[in-house]
């Protein structure tokens, strides 16, 4: 029905009259509130817009349309910010308020929408047509009518915000669509959930849309009341454990009893006499024990208190294993585990014999310094296996924080004993081996210095006696093995040094990474891919090929990851011949030579340095020592007109740039004795380069080499391509020692290079070097730069200094 006059509106008292409503209507936004046909409310207007159309409605019919804003937040609404479905309502009483706000109480008359807006530009004004859902009384009416009256009902019981005579009025109606809209006026929901109820235009889908949100908001309430039992009831029962252990106090301290009667503290004793701690120890865990009877559970100190005792007592103070002090048996494992390294096998020998003469030593300090990937840290899990002891390993690398190492204090929240004191409590026994990793990785910050925390750690007269701030009590670590590896021994500070007995792990040769691939490597990436030797096998050249042309390092993790790559090829191999074939059908074998390595590993990643026999002026090759072992350095020298210039290339650091003045100050100043033209840097430019410019060098060992190399460009002669040296150099000629001795000798045999030079002072070193590194290398020791020309420049005429000299040499 479209026309307004004479509409039949029943009332809830009155009957059905016929009233004469207007079909324009003055249209007033409500915000957070629903108006429903039915319904009295009261309503709060306070934006003149809307006071005026309330007014106007006032002074006219008293018929108004209410609808409700889309978003409650917009403080000057538009024709799109309103819902246009309603309610029409007469107004019944206006009453101004002091703060200029108008109460408004309105009748809600019938369901309505908007059909279009006016042009009233001073309120909304629009016009409106009435919805008149049909009413039929049949058997689905009646279900609904029902059901909703039972959920109405169950949702007012459980719910705390309606009030409980809400349900007296609702009995007492007994139209249907009046029961529908008094039950949606009660229902707490969201604006746009009640709204779409007027957005329904037949009773029987209002019914189901106020059963639909009954159901949802009466599951919700029982989540509700459901979790707020289960807090009530677990506050009950914390209330009643506190009342009790209160009273239970209260009863302790008039009878003096001072034993324990609750389980925990029961349980807290026992531990402690368990732990069979010293006796200062003992009594300070007992100490913290009757704080923590006397505080409340519910104290954050309980929980410290707790926490400590925790840690007093999983520490272990008097359990320890048993060392296996049989000699034979330690040889025979740490030679299973590890090939060469017979310096530090031989060390910890010495240790276990030693052991058997006097069953108690100090905690021993080992370091193990040396390049990536040449066996420290497994090193160190295999002495613990030798021994029969637990094997812990602590990460240094990064720390910066004293407190990682002696702890935090209990004062702080959060707070926990350090590495230390963790590690025991995770070795759970007095004599572990404790392997500190990389501990030339260490930093210092604002925070402190962890390395300065370690001097006591590491120190045989004060471990006995470690303090951690945690714990607060001494802890005995004198039985502690402990292992420290460094990769480069000068980061070390020289405190830590003195505090432990240096073990240099070189780098290994070819030899042993041959046998370390073959009895290690090989079967173990064999077994990590599903692999056996029955169809897989390596021959010695693939391996050699493998170790020359795909790595270039001092340790054997590059080589084992190029045998995995070469594994997981030939995997793939199998399983796509079997998918083709049958499985089990065919016997694959494969047999991995020279080619199959081209093959899996493409093109070599490094290619070897040959030695020409042919000579190449102003070229020397020297030795340099790098963190992943030792390698050859060539320098390169030209002489160009110019003004008297030395230029050097190559990202050289200040010492081996201040070497290459020395160099040449000592060739300038020597040049009769050279037989070289004395005037030979005049109106002349000398350019010195050392290739791979991208890497930075740096050091005094390539005095001898930049020598050499401007003594053969100056005199045109070139130098031998077979020899390599190395050694730092003066001014008056002398060659100094140098260190890294042994990675020098291990590159040069690398490379094939069969003469080598260093210094005389360095010739004691060599009684330290294995005679596998020294074999098939003439070493030549020299003092000055002149004893070096015979062997650098055989075909140039010996000086007369060097003529009269012996040169004293060795070869191995």
């Amino acid at each position: 029905m479209n026309q307004l006059d004479k509409i039949e509106i029943r009332h809830s008292n009155e009957g059905s009259i016929v009233e004469d409503i207007p079909e324009i209507l003055p249209i007033l936004p409500l915000r957070d509130i629903v108006i429903f046909p039915y319904m009295i409310f009261p309503v709060l207007v306070g934006r003149e817009q809307s006071i005026k159309a309330a007014n106007f409605a006032s002074d006219k019919t008293k018929y108004i349309f209410l609808s409700t804003q889309k978003k409650s937040n917009i403080e000057a609404p538009t024709k799109k910010d309103i819902y246009s479905d309603g309610t029409i309502a007469k107004i019944v009483q206006i009453l101004k308020l002091p703060n200029g706000l108008m109460k408004i109480l309105v009748d809600g008359l019938i369901q309505a929408r908007i059909v279009k807006f006016t042009d009233r530009e001073e309120f909304f004004e629009g016009k409106i047509e009435v919805v008149l859902p049909e009413l039929v009384r049949d058997h689905e009416m009646n279900a609904m009518e029902r059901q909703m009256s039972q959920l109405f009902k169950e949702y007012v019981k459980i719910s705390r915000n309606i009030p409980a005579d809400t349900l007296t009025a609702y009995e007492n109606i007994e139209e249907p669509d009046r029961k529908l809209f008094y039950a949606a006026a009660n229902i707490n929901q969201l604006i746009e959930v009640k709204q779409a109820i007027l957005q329904k235009y037949t009773l029987k889908d209002q019914f189901y849309e106020v059963i639909k949100i009954l159901n949802s908001e009466i599951d919700i309430l029982k989540i509700e009341k459901e979790i707020d039992n289960k807090v009530q009831e677990n506050i009950s029962k914390t209330q009643r454990k506190f009342i009790i252990q209160e009273q239970i106090k209260i009863l302790q301290d008039e009878l003096g009893d001072d034993e324990d009667t609750t389980p925990e503290f029961v349980k807290i004793r026992d531990q402690i006499k368990k732990a069979k701690m010293p006796k200062e120890v003992e009594e300070k865990a007992f100490e913290e024990l009757s704080k923590l009877k006397k505080s409340s559970p519910m104290s954050p100190e309980s929980t410290v208190i707790r926490n400590y005792l925790d840690w007093l007592t999983d520490v272990p103070w008097s359990k320890k294993t048993k060392d296996n002090l049989d000699i034979k048996h330690v040889q025979e494992i740490l030679d299973d585990d590890h090939f060469g390294l017979e310096k530090p096998k031989e060390r910890i020998i010495e240790h276990i014999a030693v052991l058997n003469l006097v069953k108690q030593m100090k905690g021993q300090i080992l370091c193990f310094v040396g390049p990536p990937g040449v066996g420290k840290t497994s090193l160190g899990k295999s002495i613990a296996r030798a021994l029969g002891r637990k094997f812990v390993r602590i990460s240094l690398g990064g720390v910066r924080d004293e407190a990682e190492i002696r702890g935090h204090r209990r004062t702080y929240i959060g707070s926990m004993p350090g590495k230390i004191i963790q590690s025991m409590k995770k070795a759970g026994t007095i004599n572990p081996v404790i392997l500190l990793d990389e501990i030339d990785k260490m930093s210092v910050d604002f925070r402190g210095d962890p390395s300065s925390a370690m001097l006591e750690v590491l120190d045989p007269e004060q471990n006995h006696t470690f303090n951690d701030h945690y714990l607060e009590v001494d802890y005995d670590l004198k039985q502690v093995m402990f292992i420290t590896t460094a990769n480069v021994r000068y980061n070390i500070p020289l405190p830590l040094q003195d505090r432990m007995e240096i073990i240099e792990l070189p780098g290994y040769l070819e030899y042993d990474k041959l046998e370390i691939a073959k009895r290690h490597l090989i079967p173990k990436q064999l077994k990590a891919h599903g692999l056996s030797n029955k169809n897989v096998q390596f021959n010695t050249s693939a391996i050699n090929k493998i170790i020359r042309d795909y790595t270039r390092e001092a340790g054997v993790r590059n080589l084992e990851r190029e045998i995995a790559s070469i594994c997981r090829k030939v995997a793939r191999e199998i399983v796509v011949k079997e998918s083709t074939n049958g499985k089990g059908k065919s016997k694959i074998k494969n047999s991995i030579n020279d080619k199959k390595v081209e093959t899996y590993l493409k093109s070599p990643k490094f290619r070897t340095q040959r030695h020409e026999k042919t000579r190449r002026v102003g070229s020397v090759t020297g030795l340099a020592w790098t963190s992943v072992g030792g390698d050859i350095l060539n320098v390169e020298v030209t002489i160009m007109n110019g003004a008297g210039k030395l230029s050097l290339t190559g990202q050289l650091g200040n010492v081996m740039k201040e070497s290459a003045q020395a160099a040449l100050s000592y060739l300038r100043s020597s040049a009769n004795k050279l037989n070289l033209d004395a005037d030979f840097f005049k109106n002349k430019e000398i350019h010195i380069h050392v290739p791979e410019g991208a890497i930075p060098k740096d050091g005094p060992s390539a005095g001898i080499t930049m020598a050499m190399a401007m003594l053969s460009a100056i005199s045109k002669k070139a130098a031998s391509n077979n020899v390599a040296m190395t050694g730092e150099i003066t001014l008056t000629g002398s060659i100094l020692a140098i260190g890294g001795l042994n990675e020098k000798l291990l590159a040069a045999k690398r490379n094939n290079i069969e003469t080598v030079i260093i210094p005389k002072d360095n010739e004691v070193d060599l009684l330290e070097i294995s005679d596998k590194v020294k074999s098939g290398i003439k070493i030549i020791t020299i003092e000055k730069v002149e004893d070096a020309i015979p062997y650098v420049f055989p075909t140039l005429i010996k000086s007369k200094s060097s003529s009269k000299k012996k040169v004293k040499s060795k070869t191995s």
